[in-house]
């Protein structure tokens, strides 16, 4: 049956937990279970992202969380407390769970599998989602599923999300789990009868002061007494009911005497349910050591190595940097072309006129513009996405963490800083997972430094029209050589404030302890690629565009009036000089501010307006560009910058030199209100977003004022 096929006859709902721990495929699972049926909210009264999404089976409704990816129940961060909450605590205020969906990596059992045994002591039902089992099957795991299935007493079932295997019987497997909660009999983990007798004092208070099963409060029992972080836990869950004090003090009791009996509280947790994985596993999997994990090791040391890996990092970005503008300018050039032939069909529909004039010179000229650049930022996206299902972004975050250290920041923060160059909103959020309040904060007052994709269309536009042609040794070409060069630019800025921030902002916070279990590497799905690609391209052109098209109508009336009688178009229309107009006022009152860096009142409006969305700024150059030679056109962006000139000296008006000014000071300056905002948000408080804007722009303002005022005496 179609999952999505409609039946008359009364449904059922079922809401279903999806958890893993991160590199496991969770999220390949949830996209193929849900397919485009997934929205993204925040959980009550907190920031943390929440993705859910729907299908249906065989008549019955399911709602499916994403939940944050987590090695433990023992709670480290936000994600991880969210998360715990959910699974754990019957009474949470976000959602009643029917089912848990953990999302294993078949090739990686022992370790993921330590999550399963602390979520089976729930006691929900629990089906264990065995992704990767191709990966499993090439390094030589043989996996008797049956027989996992017996040891573990929970619905077992193999999938291959990104080639879609096996996601129809978990569907099924779901909704019938759902319907015959009792048909399997969960095995709960095994406590030596020594071990159970001194926990059972600890076990019977939990079940006196809380609402958990007698499971589930002896699996409690083990973690607390092994973990002083999930005691932390436990207190601010329990506060009104537990007596902390007694609490610690059983505690306590039991690890006198387990250390009595020469065992090692520290690692009783681990060591028991390690033991029962290890024994459950040497009965059901098989390995054939035929194939090795060799290769992968080899490509490990060169990768991250300490000298070889940061100049093979900068080579596979300038590989993708010269293919970026070798290959997209066909499709540009066909973006170009149908807008420029819209423009025309609005010119023969529309009778001339202000409509007309805010149509062509408005929203054609300024949102198609920005849409010129999406062959690059499609280019972008894609090779990021290969470059991350291969596994070889977890390979530069681990290489980045010797780096970061010495700017006062652990490889933790890593992760939020890669993310941030697709945006720095998922990138800053992303912080959530850095434990120490000062690096987080750090990682947030440098995410925006990252040149996000919103740069990309300013920098193609800049680096186009002003770098010359040519290349290196014939290699990568000066424009390529040029985008690599800001990056790299954004990230010294990065590591230079971090350190400084380490200095100046109190607390006594270190960089936190970074493990990182590095994936195996994968073989990219060019399926799944394409439809990341595909999606972020559909927000780009949403989201960004409605901001553009709102900024540009804003904009076209600024920069069309007031209408003047003295003067007309072609059609006898009053016209007014740009420079006369609302935005032309405005931007020669700024100009004497910015002629420093080398820009001109036109590029000041950009300034000002991309502070909507960095992208604005090649809107309003063109909505501008179209407007003061309305009459000669559609008007060529790079070719406008290009030939205008000085009206006092009939010089070029812009040089080299204010190209490279502009583009550092895009690289540096906190030119985005979302940003802003979502920096608030995350720090409840208006002192770190305003410090933020105050820092970047200076440090944009000198940094251009150096660049420009060099190029000056340079000649």
């Amino acid at each position: 049956m179609n999952p999505s096929e409609n039946v008359s006859s009364p449904r059922r709902g079922l809401t279903v937990a999806l958890v893993g721990n991160p590199n496991t495929g969770k999220t390949s699972v949830f996209n193929s279970l849900t397919g485009l049926h997934q929205k993204v909210g925040n959980y009550p009264g907190v920031t943390v992202e929440k993705k859910t999404g729907s299908f249906t089976f065989n008549d019955t409704d399911v709602e499916l969380i994403d939940l944050p990816g987590l090695y433990s129940l023992v709670p480290k961060s936000l994600d991880d407390k969210i998360a715990s909450d959910i699974l754990t605590n019957p009474k949470n205020k976000i959602s009643v769970i029917d089912i848990i969906v953990l999302v294993a990596d078949a090739s990686n059992l022992n370790r993921n599998l330590y999550l399963l045994t602390q979520i089976m002591d729930i006691g929900k039902p629990v089906i264990l989602a065995l992704n990767m089992m191709d990966v499993a099957k090439r390094n030589g795991l043989k996996i008797d599923v049956a027989c996992l299935q017996e040891e573990l007493g929970v619905m077992v079932v193999p999938v291959v999300a990104k080639k879609n295997k096996g996601i129809d019987e978990l569907r099924r497997g779901i909704v019938t789990l759902g319907g015959k909660q009792d048909t399997l009999k969960t095995r709960h983990l095994v406590v030596e009868e020594k071990f159970s007798r001194v926990l059972q004092p600890v076990c019977d208070y939990l079940k006196e002061n809380t609402y958990y099963s007698e499971g589930y409060c002896r699996s409690l029992a083990i973690r607390f007494v092994s973990s002083d972080d999930a005691i932390k836990y436990l207190e601010g869950e329990w506060s009104r009911s537990l007596d902390s004090a007694r609490l610690k003090k059983l505690i306590g009791t039991a690890r006198k005497e387990l250390e009595a009996l020469d065992i090692n509280w520290h690692m009783a947790e681990a060591r028991l349910r390690y033991k029962w994985i290890d024994r459950m596993l040497g009965r059901c999997v098989t390995r054939n050591d035929i194939i090795s994990s060799d290769i992968s090791v080899r490509l490990d040391k060169i990768l991250t190595h300490s000298v070889l890996g940061p100049l093979i990092f900068l080579a596979i970005f300038a590989a993708i940097f010269q293919t970026i503008f070798s290959y997209a300018e066909v499709p540009m050039n066909w973006i170009d072309s149908g807008m420029h032939e819209l423009g025309l069909l609005a010119a023969r529909l529309i009778p001339p006129g202000l409509l007309q004039s805010l149509v062509i010179d408005g929203v054609i000229a300024g949102v198609g513009a920005v849409l010129v650049f999406l062959p690059q930022i499609l280019a972008l996206f894609f090779f990021l996405g290969i470059l991350e299902d291969t596994g070889y972004m977890s390979r530069v975050a681990f290489m980045m963490d010797r780096v970061m250290r010495g700017a006062g920041l652990s490889g933790r923060s890593v992760i939020p800083l890669l993310s941030s160059f697709a945006c720095a909103i998922p990138g800053i959020m992303a912080t959530r997972t850095v434990h120490d309040w000062k690096e987080r904060l750090i990682t947030i007052l440098i995410a925006p430094f990252m040149s996000c994709s919103a740069r990309l269309p300013v920098y193609v536009l800049i680096i186009g029209a002003f770098i010359p042609a040519g290349s290196v040794f014939g290699v990568i070409s000066y424009s390529a050589l040029t985008l690599l060069s800001l990056y790299l630019l954004g990230i010294l800025a990065a590591a230079m404030s971090a350190y400084v921030f380490k200095k100046t902002i109190k607390g006594a916070g270190r960089p936190s302890s970074f493990v990182m279990e590095l994936p195996p590497y994968r073989r990219p799905s060019l399926r799944w690629t394409a439809l990341q690609m595909v999606e972020r391209a559909r927000l780009f052109v949403t989201d960004a565009g409605k901001i553009i098209l709102a900024v540009t109508i804003v904009l076209w009336f600024l920069a069309s009036f007031p209408r003047s009688g003295g003067q007309t178009d072609d059609n006898g229309f009053a016209k007014t000089p740009i420079e006369q107009t609302y935005a032309g006022r405005f931007g020669k009152t700024l100009e004497p501010l910015i002629k420093p860096l080398g820009f001109d009142w036109k590029i000041g409006i950009g300034l000002i307006t991309s502070f909507a969305a960095r992208e604005v700024m090649v809107s309003t150059l063109a909505t501008i560009y179209n407007l003061e030679d309305a009459d000669e056109g559609s008007v060529d962006l790079r070719q406008a910058l290009v030939s205008d000139t000085d009206p006092q000296t009939g010089k070029p008006l812009y040089t080299i030199w204010t190209a490279l000014s502009l583009l550092v000071y895009y690289v540096l300056a906190m030119q985005c209100m979302a940003t802003v905002a979502i920096v608030k948000r995350e720090t409840n408080s208006w002192r770190w977003p305003a410090l933020m804007i105050f820092y970047m722009t200076s440090l944009a303002y000198l940094a251009s004022f150096t660049v420009y005022q060099i190029g000056k005496i340079w000649g």
